[in-house]
């Protein structure tokens, strides 16, 4: 039965009253800026030859021409010791070096900005540094989480992989569609095999026993449907999952839709032992359980102190069976145990409503489109074929988006997961229709965004306006991008950057995540501490922050102070807070204090003993530039007094190494 109403509130009345769904959706649902097919504004054009000569790209005609109707000025350009340190955080999470800084300093030809930004968007760590901001998006996590939190041995190939894609400039529809249907593109290639595994990314609740039972795999679904929403549509699908969104026109039965494109969608870990090697662990693995066996007997003839320990003993061979063979942690369709997918009230697999099929969102679709056969082949395929489609409105302005926050600090949609309307509307909607239009038609490429961003004026502004005051009165946010956002750097570039400054960086890429050493008093904490066995070679631990295991239920202390993600849900910015345990941290954290006396060392070796060189090296090092008359005549004065390694670790606390102008 089909009940037409002719507003929102009646059919929301409808739908929690009798059940019934609505299929038809209002004038007002479709008017909604997000869900309307994208435009193509005009470039705003200007005959002032001032204005003229500020436009390098089309991006600051967009930006000057709404800062005109506010009657505000954009900032002068920053001068080029500020450029440089601001795209090399932006581009790699790293400082530059002096040496980078002088050479780029010193490079009077008018392409020198070109050849910087060519030369970081080929380097290796610009995929570290843009492959975490893709983390933070898709709540990547090695770990279950819940209660047991067990590690999920191969999923950091899954990290490598995001890394590798950026630095190889993968076009983003080719991204998608490898993460949502890699094994169904090409099943024998460990490639896509691997990007699949970002449909298991998500956490799973293993503490509740079998995960075959109809609310644990209800769970399972739950969490690929959510962050299809979330992360590659940038809406709020999630909150359908219960009843019809209350905002935004996504059905109840809308959410059962999505879902159903993974009905038949199972882990799967895919060997990538030989079978030598597989031969070889199940002869360690069999005879592991013949001791715990043997122990096991052994039990049942003692008593007191001599069982407890052998139950102790048999406890830690619980938990030390051999260590599992490599395998790619991936899914894979299994039509013959595919769950037939029903709309649930309140989303309880225990209250169902009526069957359906795979079917794109509604209002993104002409009127009565079927949905798919129950049994559609590549089912997960067609999902990803819809969300990258050119015309589908979201997808592209979603990433863009995203692009555009990582470079000045917000985006232009100010919620870049809800472009609904609960979300805040586009500060330039022109600008976004824009570039979501050129991203797609110079074929999906990162690469290409990047470029036209900083080689914007706008992207070179200083941080400090012309007019500071009037435009701080009209704009306090600098939404209208008046000067360039000055930012505090994030959890990983200030760990990475301090390893860099301190002389200890290890740039070996990619494998397996590294366990560094913390306080034994947080390992208790965790269900199993032999969950956290530290490893052993200790230049491992000098790693770049992406490389650090993300486990759920045991954040670093420091990245957790300094604002990093919990890995639960999706992250779509990450929040900059300002609070004491932050200095508390950078004073008496461990990591901190070894840095500093690293930093030390590097001072005495390279500068010599003279406070005033070694003032000069420290302040070249973390801040990019010299020390003012000031700060050096102070740091010096300091020296006379205080140990070398009292004044590196107050460098790590200085503004000037925190932020990025």
């Amino acid at each position: 039965m089909k009940l037409q109403y002719a507003g929102t509130i009646a059919a929301l009345f409808a739908t929690f009253l009798f059940g019934v769904e609505l299929e038809k959706y209002t004038p007002a649902e479709h008017r909604h800026w997000s869900f309307q097919k994208r435009a193509r504004p005009d470039v705003p054009q200007f005959s002032d030859p001032s204005d003229k000569a500020w436009i390098k790209t089309p991006i600051d005609a967009f930006i000057l021409s709404r800062l005109k109707k506010e009657s505000l000025r954009p900032a002068p350009k920053a001068g080029k010791g500020t450029l440089i340190r601001r795209v090399y955080f932006d581009l790699t999470g790293l400082p530059p070096t002096p040496q980078e800084i002088d050479a780029f300093v010193r490079d009077k030809s008018p392409d020198a900005w070109a050849k910087l930004v060519d030369k970081l968007l080929t380097s290796p760590e610009y995929g570290e540094k843009w492959g975490n901001h893709w983390l933070d998006v898709v709540r990547f996590g090695e770990t279950d989480g819940f209660e047991y939190d067990t590690f999920r041995n191969d999923a950091w190939r899954y990290r490598d992989y995001v890394i590798q894609a950026f630095n190889s400039d993968k076009p983003y529809d080719q991204f998608i569609r490898e993460q949502l249907a890699g094994d169904e593109i090409d099943p024998k290639n460990e490639i896509t095999r691997t990007a699949a595994g970002f449909q298991r990314l998500g956490a799973v609740r293993k503490n509740a026993g079998n995960q075959a039972v109809a609310s644990s795999r209800n769970e399972t679904l739950t969490e690929m449907t959510n962050i299809v929403g979330s992360a590659l549509l940038g809406v709020t699908l999630g909150c359908a999952r219960c009843h019809n969104h209350k905002f935004d026109p996504f059905r109840h039965t809308d959410y059962y839709r999505i879902q159903a494109y993974f009905a038949g969608t199972f882990e799967n870990d895919v060997s990538l032992a030989t079978p030598e090697q597989q031969s070889a662990w199940n002869a360690k693995n069999e005879e592991h359980e013949k001791e715990m066996k043997a122990l096991r007997d052994q039990m049942k003839e003692l008593k007191g102190p001599a069982l407890e320990k052998m139950q102790a003993k048999l406890a830690e061979m619980k938990d030390n069976p051999p260590p599992p063979l490599p395998a790619i942690f991936s899914v894979a369709d299994d039509p013959s145990k595919a769950t037939p997918i029903y709309t649930l009230a309140r989303g309880d697999a225990n209250n169902k409503g009526q069957q359906v099929g795979p079917r794109p969102l509604g209002i993104l679709l002409p009127e009565d489109v079927p949905e798919l056969p129950k049994d559609a082949t590549k089912p997960r395929l067609q999902l990803a074929n819809w969300v990258v489609d050119s015309e589908n409105p979201l997808t592209a302005r979603v990433i863009v988006n995203r692009i555009w926050e990582y470079h000045f600090g917000q985006g232009i949609v100010g919620t870049p997961n809800d472009f609904g309307r609960m979300g805040l509307r586009p500060t330039h909607p022109e600008l976004l229709d824009f570039l979501a239009n050129q991203f797609i038609e110079t074929g999906w490429h990162f690469k290409s965004m990047h470029r036209m961003i900083l080689m914007s004026s706008t992207y070179q502004q200083d941080s400090i306006g012309p007019e500071e005051k009037t435009a701080e009165e009209k704009d306090g946010d600098d939404k209208l991008l008046w000067k360039f956002p000055r930012r505090r750097l994030e959890a990983e570039e200030i760990r990475d950057a301090a390893l860099q400054v301190a002389g200890k960086l290890n740039l070996k890429m990619g494998g397996p995540s590294v366990i560094v050493p913390i306080d034994p008093e947080l390992v208790n904490l965790l269900y199993k501490p032999s969950q956290w066995t530290v490893t052993p070679d200790e230049s491992d631990h000098y790693r770049r922050s992406i490389y650090l295991l993300h486990k759920r239920n045991l954040r670093l202390p420091f990245m957790e102070v300094f604002d990093g993600p919990d890995f639960q849900i999706s992250c779509p910015r990450r929040e900059m807070s300002t609070h004491p345990p932050q200095a508390l941290e950078l004073l008496n954290g461990d990591f901190s204090n070894q840095m500093a006396d690293a930093l030390a060392d590097r001072l005495v070796k390279e500068a010599g003993k003279d406070h005033a060189k070694q003032v000069d090296l420290a302040y070249r090092l973390a801040a990019g530039r010299a020390p003012s008359l000031k700060e050096k005549q102070l740091a010096v004065a300091f020296l006379q007094k205080q140990p070398l390694r009292e004044f590196a670790l107050a460098v790590f606390n200085l503004n000037a190494f925190l932020y990025v102008n």
